[in-house]
């Protein structure tokens, strides 16, 4: 049976529709906005697996090509692997709705939403989660929605839900919302130094939307709906419960209290585990998974109740205090710019690449071709964290982290008229114990500052975590890595001294209260502007001058109308002048011309060779010219690429000249000056004027029977061809 629930955002229709599509999943919803299309689906496995001891849910997102009216690239001309954007779009759908599941069940689920129409105006990646949510909601797979998601813009002060493409290239705010009808559970995007209040704005703006597109997926459900999956009875041994808690005997409790590094920490918790499972393998065989799990509750309570009662944490901070912190720059000589920061147990090793227009990466996707010319990326070899693995592509949390310290500072570099330099950036985490995405931040703006690139002001980044019991909160700061893991929120906030520039939120509980998210980011704003007091007195500000192994970048302007000289047929012009200098040369079509050279030597030689290819003749200047070609009456000279002029055998000397051969042959080159340009556009030239006058005794010159050589002239040019050079 089909299903349609409609509201209305900002004059547009929002629906989701289902019993159309995909009918043998669990649950299928297509959600439109627009003319953009979304279809998700939601499948669960029907039997419980041994394989994991978590819940395996997996959401995949993914753009057809047709929906936009494109064929795929590449030989095989069909979509591929997921894209980097595809990836983000589906980890904004996996974050808001992961929280939402039971925490009995764990069975492998799939979600995969599918984008099949684009109208070019709006991101599909928010009606997807909506979409999922929805599919969720009406299928037997347990889950405790709804839940919703909006992209919230401000243009001109005015607050937009789900802006179009277009206006979020002039909105000061980028942000995906998601949440319930009760509270926020996620939060990613990014600013233009907003500020707290402006967050706080666009939070409370957004969910008024989240909770008018819950109340439609409540609707669906109540229309269509399935009856939900039953929690399977686990049968647990008797005492097994009692007796780990015996066996541990207070000792994860005085672990939780004793500060000490992550890996002492790891070792000796690793020691109290193995310790319980040998004390207790008689009686309860096969069950150490179960023995593990309580552990794992008993380390949970503690550190939480820890945290909550005493304002203690793991490594002895207050709540509010940030790891120490130490930072170097410039200590890799031949990158064009790094740094190494290291904030308690987390480090990152960052360096950055300065290329040219021609290093733009080319992005391929549902919207026209572009082109980027600020990149981060973001590495996590398994060695940071103590590990053995496999080194492989980049993975999802890879990308996601890169991502959003990369729109941290993109927006505070100089424009592309001020530095017209493609920006590579690669953190490599060295270590990790919490927030290394915000570690890479803060490594980013230091190493941009080394390398002399115009970052308008310092970025850093802190992480806040949350602990939550009833009524009792404590908001984090610069949180650890179990802080994450046994915490309820990952609230990563980048920005400067005056605002906030990216954020991310991830939470584990049914979403958090507005007054919560102001006391998180205020406490957020205080340790930024710690990290960026100690940032400031490394380095306060870019160098003077770049790396010397950096390409120095110049700019000039040559006529529209002399590009095609420039290049040259099948570019063989340009290919010879970067062959000859060594340097790289883009040249855009308004005329603008980039030159790229590491020496100013090189730099030089294009520039010359490019003006004098585009440089207009004049009348009374002097070039150096090369013969191209001897007649009876005079030579043809080249004097600037691709322009020829004749040199009259009167012009050729100083003395008088018989024959031109007598004095010059093909491939000479001599200084000349233009005399003339006649009526057809040829230019006359003369060699005679810069050389000295004859000494005494040699024959008269040419100059000193002026009317002869004129009349000479007059006479040979009725008999020789006509040459327009």
């Amino acid at each position: 049976m089909k299903v349609i629930k409609e509201i209305e955002i900002g004059g547009k229709a929002f629906s989701i529709e289902t019993g159309r599509f995909a009918k043998q999943a669990d649950g299928a919803v297509m959600a439109r906005f627009g003319e953009t299309m979304v279809l998700a689906t939601v499948v669960a496995s029907k039997e419980l697996s041994d394989r994991f001891d978590y819940f395996p849910l997996q959401v995949e997102y993914r753009e057809k090509a047709a929906s936009a009216g494109k064929i795929p690239g590449g030989f095989f001309k069909r979509e591929a692997r997921p894209s980097e954007k595809e990836i983000l779009s589906a980890r904004l759908i996996d974050r808001p709705i992961r929280p939402m599941f039971p925490d009995w069940f764990q069975y492998e689920t799939q979600v995969v939403v599918t984008v099949y129409s684009s109208d070019q105006e709006h991101d599909a990646d928010v009606l997807g989660a909506v979409a999922a949510s929805a599919a969720l909601m009406i299928s037997d797979i347990p889950f405790e929605g709804p839940v919703a998601e909006v992209r919230v813009g401000r243009v001109e002060g005015r607050w937009i839900i789900n802006p179009t493409f277009t206006e979020l290239q002039s909105t000061d705010i980028d942000i995906s919302i998601a949440g319930t009808e009760e509270s926020i559970m996620m939060v990613e995007g990014e600013g233009r130094e907003i500020t707290e209040q402006d967050m706080l704005e666009a939070l409370s703006f957004g969910h008024e939307t989240i909770k008018q597109l819950c109340r439609i997926q409540r609707e669906l459900c109540a229309e269509v709906g399935r009856a939900k999956r039953a929690p399977v009875p686990v049968e647990r041994p008797k005492g097994l419960e009692e007796d780990v808690r015996a066996a541990v005997a207070g000792r994860l409790k005085t672990l939780a209290n004793t500060p000490m590094l992550k890996e002492d920490r790891a070792k000796q918790t690793e020691a109290i585990y193995a310790e319980v499972d040998a004390g207790l393998a008689e009686r309860y065989p096969d069950e150490n998974k179960r023995i593990h799990a309580i552990l794992h509750d008993i380390e949970y309570t503690e550190m939480r109740d820890m945290i909550l009662s005493q304002g203690k944490r793991l490594d002895g901070r207050g709540l509010r205090d940030i790891r120490p912190i130490t930072i170097e720059v410039g200590l890799l000589p031949r990158t064009h710019g790094s740094a190494l920061f290291t904030r308690g147990e987390t480090q990152s090793l960052t360096t950055i690449t300065l290329g040219t227009k021609l290093d733009e990466q080319i992005i391929d996707g549902l919207l026209p071709d572009s082109t980027k010319r600020f990149m981060l990326h973001y590495n996590f070899p398994p060695f940071s964290v103590g590990e053995v693995g496999r080194m492989g592509g980049v993975g999802r949390r890879e990308i996601g982290h890169g991502n959003l310290a990369e729109r941290s500072l993109k927006n505070i570099m100089a424009p592309e008229t001020e530095f017209p330099y493609t920006v590579r950036i690669v953190s490599d985490i060295l270590e990790s114990n919490g927030s290394s995405s915000m570690a890479t931040v803060c490594a980013a703006s230091l190493a941009l500052f080394d390398g002399g690139a115009p970052l308008k002001k310092s970025v850093a980044g802190i992480a806040m975590g949350l602990v939550t019991e009833g009524a009792r909160v404590a908001v984090l700061s610069d949180i650890l890595g179990n802080e994450d893991h046994l915490g309820d929120m990952d609230f990563k906030i980048a920005g400067t001294r005056d605002g906030i520039t990216a954020c991310q939120m991830d939470i584990k509980v049914r979403g958090i209260s507005i007054d919560v998210m102001r006391s998180a980011l205020e406490q957020a704003r205080e340790g930024r502007l710690h990290i960026l007091s100690i940032m400031d007195q490394a380095i306060p500000q870019p160098r003077a001058d770049m790396s010397p192994f950096a390409p120095r970048l110049t700019t000039l302007k040559i006529p529209v109308d002399m590009i095609g000289a420039v290049i040259g047929p099948g570019g063989k012009v340009i290919r010879q002048i970067v062959k000859d200098s060594g340097a790289e040369i883009d040249i855009q079509d308004d005329g603008t011309v980039v030159v790229a050279a590491t020496s100013q030597e090189a730099a030089d030689k294009a520039i010359r060779e490019i003006e004098r290819i585009t440089e207009i003749p004049e009348v009374g200047k002097i070039y150096h010219a090369t013969v191209k070609k001897v007649m009876d009456f005079g030579a043809f000279v080249e004097f600037l690429p691709g322009k020829e002029g004749l040199v009259h055998v009167s012009q050729l000397d100083v003395k008088r000249v018989e024959k031109p051969s007598d004095v010059v042959k093909v491939g000479d080159q001599f200084d000349v000056k233009i005399t003339d340009k006649d009526e057809q556009g040829r230019w006359k030239l003369s060699r005679k004027v810069l050389m000295k006058p004859a000494e005494p005794g040699e024959h008269p010159t040419d100059g000193d029977h002026a009317e002869h050589g004129e009349h000479r002239e007059r006479h040979e040019r009725h008999d020789r061809p006509h040459h327009n050079r």
